[in-house]
């Protein structure tokens, strides 16, 4: 745990009025971020006293969530050093550390730069390029309407990285993104915002992290990722938040004409994650591939709701999700894939596995298709068993340790998810984290 140098003073605890009033009075934004902002607590309060959406809600256990615990940090205090699975273990182009909803420090290269490439904390971007932002910041990607929590994000959101890639620029090297929690009851609202316009192609590699394994904290994210025609981009969010911190996140990805999304999740932490993600292939020829990496461990219930959406012909989606559950944990996947009426030739695909290592966990995989062209090829599926022993028992046999035997299993079992990824340091780093959560290793 990194020890903790300065004061805190935060803002009251709770979202009312009075809160929010007091919040704004802490941000140096431009008026039109205020206003957006105005509308999008107005509608919070409105969406607050209606019911969540059951279809995607009803399995998502939130009785003994209460917002009133949690806190905005109007200050931050400074890390001697931040635990985090990616953040040390390569040399990154450019840089972005959140701590408390706080941009800690910015870096990108002198290159980069050059070629008109913005990258840094959402706060500071928005102030030096407000004009390259505003018409992207939750315009098309996440909406303050889709629920209360995304209203909620909307009106308190506290940061977050910006990635911006100009018209036919390559970004070789990742780009790295941190957001971490620091002190008990403190809440985090980022939201990750990627642009690139036509013929642009980048690597974006973010995680998630808890300074302190007994800190409580809240996290309502957003991830935009806008794609123009013939972009590339692959975006990696590993969540790793401690077994105290509930996570709620409206991710979307949009990929114009001939684009192309490779999306990766890996779900780790958290006591309460629910994660809705929509991709949108909204121009002809796009496509995009979404890999998921959970695995669920004690009392954790991590739930997802994906949303494949084909607006344009000739759009492929892929989504392989693979989870593993031990102890008395939940993992919960509503998968649809969407197909309108324009979105002839569609190829879509969508699978969910999942592996129980103990009696006690519960998986819930419910797959769908919302088809409306009539010249498609939709495909959908889950599966869920338990361990072989008989597996176990035979690499017992030959000099492996229980842990090692089950490691084995649970790496091939994910293998599949991982060759699909083509960046060395996220497949060496999900490897390093079933190891952890198996008990092996530090």
């Amino acid at each position: 745990m990194s020890e903790l140098t300065a004061t805190t003073t935060s803002i009251p605890t709770g979202f009312t009025s009075e809160v929010f009033e007091a919040f704004l009075q802490t941000r140096d934004e431009p008026d039109w971020v205020t206003d957006r902002r105005r509308d999008a607590f107005s509608l919070f309060q409105k969406l607050e006293a209606e019911e969540l959406d059951p279809e995607e809600w009803k399995r998502v256990p939130l009785r003994a969530f209460r917002s009133g615990k949690f806190q905005l940090q109007s200050e931050v205090a400074t890390p001697t050093g931040l635990s985090t699975l990616m953040q040390d273990r390569a040399e990154f182009a450019g840089a972005v550390i959140h701590l408390d909803g706080h941009c800690l420090r910015q870096s990108i290269s002198d290159s980069l730069q050059e070629k008109g490439v913005i990258f840094g904390g959402l706060s500071t971007v928005l102030r030096e390029h407000g004009d390259v932002i505003k018409p992207h910041l939750a315009t098309r990607g996440v909406t303050a309407e889709t629920d209360r929590f995304s209203a909620w994000h909307a009106a308190f959101w506290t940061g977050g990285t910006v990635l911006y890639v100009p018209r036919g620029v390559t970004i070789d090297e990742p780009l790295y993104s941190l957001i971490s929690l620091a002190r008990d009851g403190a809440a985090d609202f980022s939201h990750t915002l990627v642009i690139l316009e036509d013929d642009a192609e980048a690597t974006l590699l973010e995680e998630t992290s808890s300074e302190s394994e007994t800190a409580a904290g809240l996290h309502v994210g957003a991830v935009e990722l806008l794609l123009g025609r013939e972009a590339r981009l692959r975006y990696v969010q590993l969540q790793n938040w401690n077994s105290k911190t509930w996570h709620f996140a409206h991710q979307c990805g949009r990929v114009e004409s001939s684009g192309s999304l490779q999306w990766t999740v890996g779900g780790l932490g958290s006591r309460l994650a629910h994660i809705h993600q929509d991709v949108h292939l909204d121009g002809r020829g796009a496509e995009a591939q979404v890999n998921g990496v959970t695995f669920a461990t004690g009392k954790q219930t991590l739930s997802y709701y994906t949303q494949q959406t084909h607006n344009a012909p000739d759009t492929r989606s892929d989504l392989l999700y693979k989870d593993v559950l031990r102890d008395n944990s939940r993992v919960i996947w509503r998968g649809m894939i969407k197909v309108e009426a324009a979105a002839q030739q569609t190829d879509g695909y969508q699978r969910n596995d999942s592996l129980m290592l103990s009696p006690t966990a519960r998986c819930d995989a419910i797959p769908g298709l919302e088809i409306e062209a009539d010249d498609v090829r939709c495909t959908h599926g889950a599966t869920a068993g338990r361990v072989d022993v008989d597996q176990v028992f035979y690499a017992m046999c030959r000099g492996l340790t229980e842990y090692e035997a089950m490691h084995m299993i649970v790496q091939g079992f994910f293998q599949t998810v991982t060759d699909r990824i083509p960046v060395k340091l996220v497949r060496e780093t999900l490897d390093k984290a079933v190891e952890r959560k198996l008990g092996i290793g530090n």
